[in-house]
């Protein structure tokens, strides 16, 4: 059995710089996470061991102490107002691109543009981006689409972990559902998840079977054992090496590995191992 690591796998910029700076928050003083800071039970293990606390970003009496976090996947700005103005010390961890996401959406509104995020509506990304543009319509299907107000002129983004090519095809629907109408359309998909998607892509043409290495709800992390699933491979999501099945592998000769934006490098690490250890006992 051959290994192949994806080139570009795990944990992204944005997510390493969110935990850092929730650490070092953490080791000042107590302090509340409102929400999952990434999508990884690895990592909320870990922020547990630090003492620190679990809030909900819409409940401002969720959060026991002075200092709250927002999360990596960001939040709407009446959102950060509010907890503000509720007398707390707010640390925002928001990804840099998920701030870009943001401005894009709001000069697009400016403009005068109907605001239109392709996403999943109940993300917290998604609902950090729409929270200041109720408005809004999002997007995650052709059905979806025929939901469109008309509008002489459409602005279109993305939850930043959405597959490129699906987001294209869903622009293009916009555009023949709506073919009198100015449809903009400004790519706000990160490019740590493109180069993932793209690394994947490479590892399916040589291996049957693909391991994908992250939290079950990690919208990246599915994306990318979606796609292995639709290139023909076999792909496995699994959260840690105990999730790994030996007859995953039977009579297979070459297995791909990647792991999402939130995954730990440790995590990654620790499949390879485990991985390892079942090509010498068998």
């Amino acid at each position: 059995m051959n290994l192949h690591l994806a080139q570009h796998h795990g944990m992204c910029f944005g997510v390493r710089d969110a935990l850092r700076a929730t650490h070092d928050a953490a080791m000042r003083e107590p302090v509340t996470i409102l929400g999952q800071l990434v999508h990884n039970p690895v990592v909320d293990a870990h922020l547990k061991t630090l003492g620190v606390r679990a809030g909900q970003l819409e409940a401002h009496d969720s959060a026991t102490t002075q200092r709250v976090v927002i999360t990596a996947h960001g939040a709407a700005d009446v959102q950060r107002q509010a907890w503000q103005k509720a007398g707390h010390t707010v640390t925002d961890t928001t990804c840099p691109l998920v701030r870009k996401a943001h401005q894009a959406l709001a000069i697009l509104v400016q403009e005068g543009y109907h605001p239109i995020v392709i996403g999943q509506r109940q993300h917290v990304e998604v609902c950090g981006l729409i929270g200041d543009f109720p408005e809004a319509s999002v997007v995650l299907d052709e059905v979806d689409v025929l939901q469109i107000p008309a509008s002489t002129r459409l602005g279109v983004i993305s939850q930043t972990t959405q597959p490129l090519d699906r987001v294209l095809e869903l622009v293009a629907a916009i555009k023949r559902q709506h073919p009198r109408a100015e449809v903009r359309f400004v790519d706000t998909v990160c490019h740590p998840t493109k180069q993932r998607q793209t690394a994947l892509e490479e590892i399916c043409q040589r291996c049957p079977v693909v391991i994908v290495i992250g939290g079950r709800n990690s919208n990246n992390t599915r994306q990318l054992a979606e796609k292995a699933t639709r290139l023909g491979a076999r792909a496995h999501q699994i959260e840690t090496p105990d999730d790994l099945r030996e007859e995953w592998f039977t009579d297979v000769g070459d297995v791909g590995i990647t792991a999402g934006t939130s995954t730990l490098d440790e995590t990654v690490t620790a499949v390879m191992d485990r991985l390892r250890q079942m090509k010498t006992e068998n």
